[in-house]
């Protein structure tokens, strides 16, 4: 049987849980990863009331995290919520319970990269690799220089041209990169633990 069967009750059909396809370690797993307790979550909803993405992820916040108590690993690591999380940290500052619900996406990001899970979002891991680039040269997001690297790499020169040329014209993208003053400090980061002094 599939791991994901389907139960209709009120209207809509929803996907089934099946017991034998739960994974009982998993939440212990994200939890000692993100140093987030996931047994503090009372599904109030507030993270999902203020994240600015919801509309764009297939699971609310919330809902991922109920994945996660329910042992559904399979389904957490290949929804599209992981990838369109930004770690804004507004969902984490809004928490009622102090749950940092961004370090639990990150922790669930880098559980799907080590696993080979299937990525939701198409390109999604270039965009991630540009915007890093762009810390890694500048100690902070350059965004024209995050949108035309990544452009190029996916050869998209022409999709969301509006929207670019809306935030130009708004004075929201700089034409010329500035860097932070300590950036040596930021560059260190991007060092492997056991090579650094």
């Amino acid at each position: 049987m599939s791991a994901i069967g389907k139960v209709s009750g009120s209207g809509a059909s929803r996907p089934a849980i099946i017991i034998n396809e739960q994974d009982r370690h998993f939440a212990a797993e994200v939890e000692r990863l993100s140093g987030a307790n996931l047994s503090w979550c009372y599904q109030c909803r507030t993270c999902a009331n203020g994240c600015p993405f919801v509309r764009a992820m297939d699971y609310p916040p919330n809902s991922v995290i109920r994945l996660i108590q329910l042992g559904l690993r399979q389904r957490a690591l290949e929804c599209h919520t992981i990838w369109i999380c930004v770690a804004c940290h507004t969902c984490s500052s809004q928490c009622p319970m102090v749950i940092d619900i961004a370090a639990i996406m990150d922790a669930l990001r880098r559980l799907a990269l080590e696993e080979g899970a299937m990525i939701a979002e198409a390109n999604i891991l270039d965009f991630h690799r540009e915007v890093l680039h762009s810390i890694k040269n500048y100690g902070r997001a350059h965004k024209l220089g995050i949108m035309l690297r990544y452009k190029a790499r996916v050869r998209q020169w022409f999709a969301d041209l509006d929207v670019g040329l809306r935030m130009l014209a708004k004075r929201k993208l700089d034409l010329k990169a500035s860097r932070v003053n300590a950036l040596s400090e930021i560059t260190r980061l991007f060092i492997p633990h056991w090579k650094r002094k």
